[in-house]
Order: structure tokens, then C-alpha cells, then sequence
């Protein structure tokens, strides 16, 4: 269990909180590209615990910029795009992509105090279907090339899923609790096993997990009783990959996410298909009613994410772990726990964390399992399953 104070710490993401210091160290999507358009060139979007208005000029340039006009606080969501930027929509200030205020339309023509105006903006980039930002502080890093996103011999395509209630960290813990899959998914993934119950699912097929630390995040790996061995990453600090695919979970605030699935599929002719426009798919919601939270909604759990959905929502809108009991097999939450720990404290002295990458030439990441580390780890982070039940 965490105490309350660590408990704090890892879940707070607003400015100035330690996890939210340390998530503002990465791009993270904002919004899907093609939600923006000449008929819709705005979009609110809250992220970390901002509010912020993404929009795209009349030169086709982005911008990401703190929502509250610099003037009388009122939304720039609702302003009006012009050539050189976006005009609030209350007293007309104009703002570039950089928060650099052109106009002051009210003041006298010869005034020049929109030059000592100057609006938050964060730097923004369009990548595989998505709009970036980065909220931290300059210079921004890279996007990093890992190599289902990288890829070019194939096409992307994304999957949206409704707005999770609950923390960020409920999701991640997900990706390092491998048991869950037996039990929760039973009905769903069997991999060709037999369910032996509701309460035992097929875990007893499977026979030993590992975590490995490796250079992007967690290496989990599930070895299974017909001789079978499965792999997913866990890329730092909130990507799961599986197979050819990347969940993402990106904080809006403290208590909802927006989880965004990411695919990549091989061109079976090897030629780059990726156009301008990446297809979307938007899933329904999983809960009824939509935005009611636990014990109010009721969730589906005929697929996969609606179950997942179910069992991060009802641990609470920011779970309590000083209350809860850890068991062995929960091995790789408390690895990555002692991993944001320590990248946090990297970023308290100004150093870069984990996946920071400053060279925009950087080799392709593979995400795969480095043997060598598995030999050098070796029965260091391993749970074997019990052989007697």
C-alpha cells in the first residue's frame, strides 16, 4: 500500500504537482487531426488539468493556446480564426500560434500595449493521425520514434474511446497487472485454454510471469502451461503496446482520461499508405448513463475496454491504495510505482526522465524485448505461479 502523501504524488497532474511535472516532460495528444477543419478550424481541449483552445488559422497553422483570454478571461474556443491567428470573441484581442498578441482593436490606433501582451501558448504537431502538445518547459524533446509509430511501409489508423472517469494511474497499473486478463477477460481471451470458473478463470494455465525494466519502461512477460510465451511493453510513462498497436492514456485531469488507441498495419505491398487524413474509429460509450460514475452507471461487459473500463472506474474517481493489499503476483505495479517515484525525483533535480529524447535524428525505438537484459535479470523479477491450487 502507499501512503496518502505518495498516494498524492502519483496521481495529482495539474501544474506544479509532481506527476504532473513529470507527464509535462512528454508530447501528449491533445485531439485527432481531423477533428479540426475549415468549417471547424477550433476545438476546446482540456489536458493535465488545462484548459486550452486548439485551433488552425487561415495559413493552415496550429496552435495550442491557454483557453482564458489574456484580457477578461473569456474562452477562446469560441473565437474567431483569422489569417495571422484567433481573435477572442469578446473584445477582439488577436493572438498567433505563439501567444503573441497582434491587435488590441478597443485601444487607440497608435497604442502599441498589445506588444507587452503576451498569452500561454504550448508548442503543437500533427503525427500519425493525432495533434501533439507539450506542455513543459523549453526546449521541447522529440516525439519519439518508436516503431509502431514510425513506421512508413503501412498505414495507421485510430481508435477512440469514450472519456474514462477516474484517474490516469488506475489505467496504467492495468498494463503491469498481467493476472486480470484470466479473470476479468475470461469469457473473451481464452487463447484456446478452458475457463474453470468464474473465480479462477484460466489462470491456472498460466505458469510464470517476469518483469524486466528495459530502456523505454516494463517488459511483463506471460509463459503459459502449453509450452506458449507472450510479451507487452509498458513504454513510460503511459503507453501499453500490444502487438502492433498503442494505447495511450492521457490525463485530461485528476479524476477523467482520454484513452486513444493508436494502430499500425503493415502494407502488404510495403508501400507507405498514410494520406492525410488517418481513419477513426469512435468507440460507444461502455456505461449507461454516460456520465454518471459508479454506483450510478451501469457497465457493459461484452468487450474487452468496457471491462476495463468497469474495473478502473469502481475502484473510485482516484483510488485509495493506502487501503488496499498487495499480493505477490502484484509484482509489476510496485515496479512501476518505484519507477515514476524515481522519475520524478529525476525531474525535481532537473533532470531529464525516462524517454526524454532531444535528437530529432534518433534511431527507430523497437519496442521488443532485449534477450541480453533478460539474461542479465535473470530470476531477479519472476513469479511463478503457485503448481499446486
Amino acid at each position: 500500500m502507499l501512503t496518502p502523501e505518495e498516494n498524492e504524488m502519483l496521481t495529482r497532474v495539474g501544474p506544479g504537482t509532481p506527476a504532473g511535472e513529470l507527464l509535462r516532460r512528454y508530447w501528449q495528444p491533445v485531439a485527432i487531426a481531423s477533428e479540426l477543419s475549415d468549417e471547424n478550424p477550433v476545438k476546446f481541449v482540456r489536458i493535465l488539468g488545462e484548459d486550452l483552445a486548439l485551433f488552425r488559422d487561415k495559413r493552415q497553422n496550429v496552435g495550442l493556446l491557454e483557453d482564458r483570454c489574456s484580457h477578461r478571461g473569456a474562452s477562446l474556443s469560441y473565437g474567431r480564426v483569422e489569417e495571422r491567428g484567433i481573435a477572442c470573441p469578446y473584445h477582439g484581442w488577436l493572438y498567433d500560434t505563439e501567444g503573441n498578441c497582434l491587435e488590441t482593436p478597443a485601444e487607440p490606433a497608435a497604442s502599441h500595449f498589445a506588444l507587452t501582451v503576451k498569452h500561454k501558448a504550448y508548442p503543437v504537431q500533427k503525427f500519425t493521425g493525432l495533434y501533439w502538445g507539450y506542455l513543459g518547459p523549453l526546449p521541447a524533446p522529440v516525439i519519439p520514434k518508436y516503431d509502431v509509430w514510425a513506421r512508413t511501409d503501412g498505414w495507421h489508423w485510430i481508435r477512440a474511446l469514450p472519456r474514462l472517469d477516474c484517474n490516469w494511474l488506475q489505467a496504467m497499473e492495468n498494463s503491469v497487472d498481467t493476472t486480470h486478463l484470466h479473470i476479468l477477460h475470461q469469457e473473451l481471451i481464452t487463447r484456446g485454454f478452458t475457463v474453470r470458473g468464474t473465480t479462477r478463470g484460466t489462470i491456472d494455465d498460466l505458469e510464470k510471469l517476469e518483469f524486466y525494466e528495459v530502456p523505454y519502461g516494463i517488459m511483463k512477460r506471460r509463459s503459459f502451461s502449453d509450452g506458449t510465451m507472450e510479451e507487452h511493453p509498458l513504454i513510460f510513462p503511459n503507453i501499453l503496446r500490444q502487438a502492433n498497436r498503442t494505447q495511450i492514456r492521457v490525463p485530461i485531469d485528476d479524476t477523467r482520461t482520454w484513452v486513444i488507441y493508436l494502430h499500425f498495419v503493415p502494407s502488404t505491398a510495403g508501400e507507405p499508405s498514410d494520406g492525410e487524413d488517418v481513419p477513426v474509429d469512435y468507440k460507444k460509450d461502455f456505461k449507461s448513463p454516460p456520465d454518471a460514475r459508479h454506483p450510478l452507471a451501469r457497465f457493459r461487459m461484452d468487450e474487452v475496454d468496457a471491462q476495463d473500463f468497469m474495473a478502473w472506474e469502481t475502484q473510485g474517481p482516484i483510488a485509495d491504495r493506502t487501503r488496499e493489499r498487495l499480493a505477490a503476483s502484484d509484482y509489476g505495479v510496485v515496479m512501476f510505482r518505484e519507477m515514476l517515484i524515481r522519475e520524478i525525483e529525476k525531474v525535481e533535480r532537473n533532470l531529464d526522465p525516462m524517454n526524454v529524447i532531444r535528437d530529432p535524428d534518433h534511431p527507430i525505438i523497437d519496442t521488443k524485448l532485449d534477450e541480453s537484459l533478460v539474461a542479465e535479470k535473470a530470476g531477479s523479477e519472476t513469479y511463478h505461479l503457485p503448481t499446486e491450487r
